[in-house]
């Protein structure tokens, strides 16, 4: 028994090492440098409390970048779910082809974002103006990463497209839960498809609704790679998320310790939606 537990050890104590290694002692140095004026390269730094925090929230630029976040993260999450629940239902459905469209509606998940973002980037610049100008549509002749208030749009419609595939097959797996014989009741008795939606499918794929809601919400909120591929945070900084400014500012701005102490506030803000969100959506699922 003590060598099969040997074994075990063997398997998980490495493990963790390396992930404390390379994740959470640079968290941890992270914490430590936003109490500091460090800019990253210089070989001394001075403790300054919680000057940089103060200072955050006196920042326009923090502001803009968390308002822009918030708005982003708030219509791909409801959008996102809204419709790959809709696709994973008529994908669920005995339809022609149906592993066929299972593989398409699966294959943006398995591209890069940064490669994705580029692609749209050229269909925004080059594809869609030309299509506009072809077809009159004076919204389409203009490329709309170029607007500062409808390019947050764009950035969105491209999260939305990727975001969906893992999200619908999520909600397939639920689908695919739930007993055909409680369908063949509720028609003897009478129901329509509005009301077995919501007395039979959406309850019993609840638990599925709170991951994708979780899941969408989080990978929303720590958009960067689409941000970079796709504006860069412009124009000007109006699609600059909270990720991508933390980045641009500490390690090509010198304010490493100033953005340090941006990523513990980013860090809580996204463990605080999280932790409301499951615990909302599950005491929600006892209530269904």
């Amino acid at each position: 028994m003590a060598k099969r537990k040997a074994a075990f050890y063997w398997m998980t104590v490495p493990a963790l090492l390396l992930f404390f290694v390379f994740h959470t002692f640079p968290a941890l140095q992270g914490v430590f440098y936003s109490f500091t004026n460090w800019n990253g390269f210089a070989k001394t730094y001075d403790l300054v409390g919680f000057k940089n925090y103060y200072y955050l929230f006196q920042d326009d630029n923090v502001g803009n970048a968390y308002w822009f976040t918030f708005k982003f993260a708030i219509v791909v999450t409801i959008v996102i779910n809204v419709l790959s629940l809709l696709i994973a239902m008529g994908l669920n459905a005995s339809i022609k082809a149906r592993n066929f469209f299972r593989g398409v509606y699966f294959l943006p998940n398995i591209l890069s974002v940064l490669i994705v973002g580029y692609i749209f980037n050229y269909l925004f610049s080059n594809v869609f103006t030309v299509w506009g100008q072809n077809l009159g549509i004076e919204s389409l002749s203009t490329n709309l990463l170029g607007s500062q208030g409808l390019a947050w749009l764009g950035v969105a419609f491209v999260a939305i497209w990727q975001g969906i595939a893992l999200n619908t097959i999520l909600y397939l797996s639920g689908l695919q839960t739930i007993p055909t014989q409680l369908y063949e009741a509720s028609g003897l008795d009478g129901a329509n498809k509005w009301q077995e939606f919501w007395k039979i499918t959406f309850p019993l794929i609840a638990p599925f609704f709170t991951i994708n809601m979780v899941l969408a919400m989080k990978n929303a909120l720590m958009v960067f790679d689409l941000i970079v591929a796709l504006t860069n945070g412009g124009p000007g900084r109006a699609t600059q998320s909270i990720s991508h400014l933390i980045y641009t500012g500490g390690f090509e701005g010198g304010e490493f310790a100033y953005q340090s102490a941006n990523s513990v506030i980013y860090f809580i803000v996204i463990a605080v939606i999280s932790i409301v969100q499951i615990r909302y959506l599950q005491r929600r699922e006892t209530d269904m």
